[in-house]
């Protein structure tokens, strides 16, 4: 039984590890990168100089050597076969499969911004992008990052570390929309602004400046911020181009089924690439989670997946920010306890429903952070009187 595949992020490498577990044999990666697996969350750490090129890397040579495990650096798949269960590389090689796994990942989504294609405008995916952006970052004084996510701010905070002077541009009334409320949010600013990084909020780019080479970025408002390097991180869109080519429904990612199992015969998908009931959440749990459910259907067993939770935690030294979970409720049904301290950074929000808990935000207490995202995952039964106490 030969089992290959497409992809070598959190998800390819996860489910043949998961595979080699369950000795399966002939398990084979295949991969576009020049570089071995590495864990993606670090490059804002390796942008900044604050960890080596090795320090990414999750696993020596030997670590495949022992457990069987196939891995073709460089080797691009141009096309899928399905009716022939064949991969075609780029080199036209044609590789035979029992099982495919596609686990192509994501790819960064680049609004259409006038000005986009100009030199000095990046986005950051790979670690490939992070040697271009550290290369070229020597050269600048200023750089602005188009996006207030997760990955917006690591970035934004990385740049600031390497000497750039940076500001932020994050459409929304506030940064992590999707994590924060406008409370929490605002807390969050002041900690941003703290580390030296600018903020711009209601910031819809209107075009990135400079004759060939970027000069600044320009507001729909008419705001303008000087800049000398551009950092793309408006968010992530699944990578099922190869999915799409060769006739599997696709809706956002490649479509699964609770066994991460696609439309064609023989083929699975999970993490970014793939998409469970309308979703794709870009996260490592939900990556790990899937591809260890692909990985033993792929084996012969028959593994059901079940929705993660879905958390987030902020890595940005001196910041401890977690959310989880429902944190913008709507409904009667839901309710909420709120503790906050601006002065002290501290931000506290717990929402319960039906006497248990379902979402949380924790902004400066990382050991309520950690204890309320195992709760939130688990659902666990809090009463009011007992979320009081918790948040206090």
């Amino acid at each position: 039984m030969r089992h290959v595949i497409v992809g070598n992020g959190v998800a390819g490498a996860t489910a043949a590890a998961e595979l080699a577990r369950r000795q399966a044999r002939e398990v084979e990666i295949y991969t576009a990168e020049r570089h071995p697996y590495y864990f993606r969350p670090r490059l804002p750490y390796f942008l900044a100089g604050e960890i080596s090129q090795e320090d990414l890397y999750v696993h020596p040579p030997s670590w495949y050597e022992k457990r069987g495990i196939k891995v073709h650096q460089e080797s691009r798949v141009m096309r899928l076969m399905p009716d022939q269960k064949r991969i075609l590389l780029a080199d036209d090689t044609e590789v035979p499969y029992d099982r495919l796994l596609l686990a192509t990942g994501g790819v960064s989504f680049v609004p259409p911004i006038e000005g986009a294609e100009k030199k000095g405008v990046f986005t950051l995916r790979t670690l490939d992008d992070a040697l271009a952006i550290r290369e070229y970052a020597a050269r600048c004084q200023e750089a602005v990052v188009i996006g207030g996510g997760l990955l917006g701010l690591e970035a934004a905070r990385g740049l600031k570390v390497l000497g750039l002077s940076v500001t932020t541009l994050e459409f929304s009334p506030r940064l992590l929309p999707r994590q924060l409320d406008d409370e929490g949010g605002a807390i969050f600013r002041r900690l941003i602004e703290g580390l030296g990084v600018g903020v711009a909020l209601k910031a819809e780019t209107k075009a990135i400046l400079g004759n060939g080479e970027v000069r600044g970025v320009v507001l729909r408002d008419g705001r303008e911020f000087p800049a000398q390097m551009v950092l793309i991180a408006t968010g992530v869109r699944s990578n099922a181009g190869l999915a799409a080519e060769a006739g599997l429904q696709v809706e956002r990612g490649v479509v699964v089924d609770e066994r991460m199992l696609s439309d064609a015969p023989n083929i699975y998908s999970a993490g970014d690439a793939a998409s469970f009931r309308g979703r794709s959440w870009g996260i490592i749990p939900v990556a790990r989670s899937q591809a260890l459910v692909a990985a033993a259907n792929m084996a012969g067993d028959n593994v059901l997946y079940e929705a993660v939770v879905p958390s987030n935690t902020l890595k940005i030294v001196g910041i401890d920010l977690t959310s989880a979970g429902t944190v913008m409720p709507e409904g009667e049904e839901f309710g909420e306890i709120r503790r906050s301290d601006p002065e002290a950074g501290v931000y506290k929000k717990l929402v319960l429903k039906d006497d248990a808990l379902v979402g949380a935000i924790v902004i400066g207490d990382k050991a309520l952070a950690r204890k309320l995202e195992r709760m939130v995952i688990r659902k666990a039964k809090l009463s009011r009187e007992e979320a009081l106490n918790a948040s206090s």
